[in-house]
Order: C-alpha cells, then sequence, then structure tokens
C-alpha cells in the first residue's frame, strides 16, 4: 500500500501538475473519514501520511477522564499514564493503530479520493489555464462530430464546436486539424468546457491578425467587421501612417494574405473596405463595386439614402440584399438604396400622388411612369385587363385601384369647383 500509494501520488502530481501537500491533505482527510464511517461508534482519528516512505499511520485520541463513559472517546487516568507518565485529566491521548487493521479501507479511500481530487484539480487548472485565452485562435484535432457539434481535442483538454458555430457545409472529419476561435469558458459541476467558434466576427480579426503583420503591430486597425458566415464579409480597415496602403497590405502581395483567411474559411469571399469617418465616403467604399451617383445622410436616424444607376441596383443589393445588408452592418446605419429613375420619380408630386393609391408601391409606380401612365387621373381612364398587365398586380387589385383612383379624381375636381 505505502509504496503504491507514494508511485500514485508522485505520478499525478507531476503528470497533472498538481500539488502534493493538497493532494495528500486530502488523502489523509479521505481515509480518516471513510474510518470513521466504518466504525461502530464515533472516533477521533487523524491520519499521518508520511512522504518519505508512503507509509500512512492511523492515531485515535481520547480524552483522559476520571470515570469511562465512551470507551472509543474516553480513557482512564491510569491508562493515560501507562502512555505518558505526564498525563494529566482532560489532556488527548493519541494512540496509533494497527495499519493492518485499516489498510484495505486506506487504499480504496486513496484511490478513490487521488481520482475524485484529480478531476477536480484538472477542472480547476483548465478552467484558470482557458479563461484567460477568450479570444485567441487555437488549433486542435476533430475527435467526433455528432448533432451538438464537434469535439474538438487542444491537448490539455476537449473543446465543443457546436454545429450553431460551424461555417455552412462545412464538412468536418474525424482526425483533422482544424482552427477556431475560444468564444467562452463553462464552468459548472463537470469538466469547464471550452466553446469554440468559426463564424464569429472576432475569428475574422483574427486571422487577419494572423496573415498581416501590420495588424498585429497596430499600424493598420480593423474597424469594423460584418459576416455572413461561410458566404461573404466585409472588413473596414485604417492605417496610422500615411505611406501604408491597409487594403494592399491585407491582401498581400498577389493576395496571398488574403487568400489564406479565405481559404481557412472555405471560400468565404471577404471585401476589404477602406474605413472613412465621413458616413457618405464611407458608405461609397462598403457598397463596391456597385458606383453610388449620390448619397443622401440624415445625421439623426442614423439613416443613408444612395442613389445608384440603374444598372448598378442589382449590383449594389446583392444577391439576396447581401451586400447592401453587410454595408449597412458594417456602418451601422440603415442603408436604402434607390436607382437614379425611382429618385427623380420620387421628386415628381405625380408619382407621390400614385403612391397614396392603395396597392401601389414603389416597383409598380415605377411601371406605371415607364409606360407613361403617370397620374392618378390616367389610372382612372385605364381599363382593368391593362392595368393588370402592365404592373403585374391581380386583375382585382387593378379594378380597386381604378376605383380608388376614380374616387380621388372627383374629390379633387369637387374641391377645385
Amino acid at each position: 500500500m505505502s509504496l503504491e500509494l507514494k508511485r500514485i501520488i508522485d505520478q499525478v502530481s507531476k503528470e497533472k501538475g498538481l500539488n502534493k501537500n493538497i493532494l495528500i491533505s486530502t488523502i489523509e482527510e479521505a481515509i480518516a473519514s471513510a474510518i470513521k464511517k466504518q466504525a461502530a461508534n464515533p472516533m477521533d482519528i487523524e491520519i499521518k501520511y508520511n512522504p518519505d516512505d508512503g507509509e500512512i499511520d492511523i492515531f485515535q485520541y481520547r480524552t483522559v477522564v476520571e470515570k469511562i463513559s465512551n470507551k472509543d472517546m474516553e480513557m482512564s487516568l491510569e491508562e493515560a499514564q501507562r502512555l505518558d507518565p505526564e498525563s494529566q485529566l482532560g489532556d488527548s491521548i493519541g494512540v496509533k493503530l494497527d495499519i493492518a487493521a485499516f489498510g484495505r479501507i486506506a487504499a480504496q479511500s486513496a484511490r478513490q479520493v487521488i481520482m475524485q481530487k484529480l478531476r477536480t484539480a484538472e477542472r480547476d487548472l483548465i478552467y484558470e489555464e482557458f479563461k484567460d485565452r477568450v479570444g485567441e485562435i487555437v488549433n486542435g484535432i476533430i475527435q467526433r462530430v455528432d448533432s451538438s457539434g464537434a469535439i474538438i481535442n487542444l491537448g490539455r483538454t476537449d473543446a465543443l464546436l457546436p454545429t450553431s458555430e460551424q461555417l455552412p457545409h462545412e464538412n468536418l472529419r474525424r482526425g483533422e486539424r482544424i482552427r477556431a476561435y475560444i468564444m467562452e469558458i463553462r464552468k459548472g459541476a463537470k469538466d469547464p468546457q471550452v466553446i469554440l467558434s468559426r463564424t464569429c466576427p472576432e475569428f475574422l480579426v483574427k486571422l487577419f491578425e494572423l496573415e498581416v503583420p501590420e495588424i498585429a503591430d497596430g499600424t493598420i486597425k480593423i474597424m469594423a467587421v460584418a459576416r455572413d458566415p461561410g458566404s461573404r464579409s466585409k472588413i473596414s480597415v485604417s492605417s496610422n501612417l500615411s505611406d501604408v496602403d491597409p487594403i494592399g497590405a491585407c491582401v498581400g502581395m498577389r493576395g496571398s494574405r488574403v487568400q489564406a483567411v479565405v481559404q481557412e474559411l472555405r471560400g468565404e469571399r471577404i471585401d476589404i473596405v477602406l474605413w472613412n469617418p465621413d458616413p457618405a465616403r464611407y458608405v461609397y467604399n462598403a457598397l463596391a463595386p456597385a458606383e453610388c451617383s449620390k448619397v443622401i445622410v440624415d445625421e439623426d436616424n442614423h439613416v443613408l439614402e444612395i442613389i445608384v444607376p440603374d444598372d448598378q441596383l442589382s449590383l449594389a443589393i446583392g444577391k439576396q440584399g447581401q451586400n447592401v445588408r453587410l454595408a449597412g452592418k458594417l456602418l451601422g446605419w440603415k442603408i436604402d438604396v434607390k436607382t437614379e429613375t425611382r429618385h427623380a420619380n420620387l421628386e415628381n408630386p405625380e408619382y407621390r400622388n400614385l403612391l397614396k393609391l392603395s396597392g401601389i408601391t414603389e416597383n409598380i409606380a415605377d411601371k406605371l411612369f415607364a409606360a407613361g401612365i403617370d397620374s392618378v387621373e390616367k389610372i382612372a381612364q385605364m381599363d382593368a385587363v391593362d392595368l393588370a398587365h402592365i404592373s403585374h398586380m391581380k386583375r382585382d387589385m387593378a379594378k380597386a385601384v381604378i376605383e380608388e383612383a376614380k374616387g380621388s379624381n372627383e374629390s379633387t375636381n369637387g374641391a377645385l369647383r
């Protein structure tokens, strides 16, 4: 028992980095508790471990009294003075017990407490190690993948890459190496859980810091990030040195730097935008490659109205509105994109009158104006079939619009008379 216990303590302390004194103290307390539980009556037990030879000494303490009422907790003065001639009433005398009688209990308790203490200490060590590493990128090996996510071995511990934090369509395989961002450390009753992410904007920032020395040393600063993970991202950058091109530095020679990030993100398209304190100039850059004709800034409501050539609308908005949505996230402003034609139409009072009719949207009003139907009066004179054909609205809706236009005309003419 002694040699085995000493070997276990030494091994655990060395391999797991646990403090020997704490481990020994816990073992002593656990063995004492185990012995007390097995004893028929309460006992005052103390365990002493000798780290030199691994021996465990068990002492039972009893109080010296005139008359014994509990032999497990008390001893007579006569017995006490045989052990120590200087003993007096009220003294507490410790008697060494035979270890053989408790050897099996001690061994079992030692093993149990070592495992329990090991788990607790490892949990604390892992938490202490990783709590200050939130915000770092780590490398790991995929251990398994299930419905909750992927378990990533980081060496000291396993981390969880939840399904929600994985890139869309990312095919993770057991045994592959992967990089991810430490998003959170959760400490609970079980092992602390390191939560990873590959979709958060911070992961993109950290990847650029690794690839672009000028970002790492502070010459270039990433001002904002907007991501549709796995699809497209925008980052805005600025430099505190006039002779440093922040976009060129991020792109790298022949695109080597940005391509390294794109490859890590499984082909995610990355737009690098030049930051500007002027929101009008900033949005010009953010909506690239689309060209803007005019920007109207509403400072109070943080709204930007962007006027673009008619043939640039789809490019400015992007597939499913992605380009304008990401630009809005990048700036933190609401962005409303209009073509030059619509903007000009909105300046026309007759166009605005059309919009007052139920069911007439800006898209429908654009179609009507393009067909020469540029007033409520003209709509009132139309056939429902023709209006439905031009506007692409349903015939019942077209009839209702015509009736409303007629009513509007009558009201206007009556007011004029």
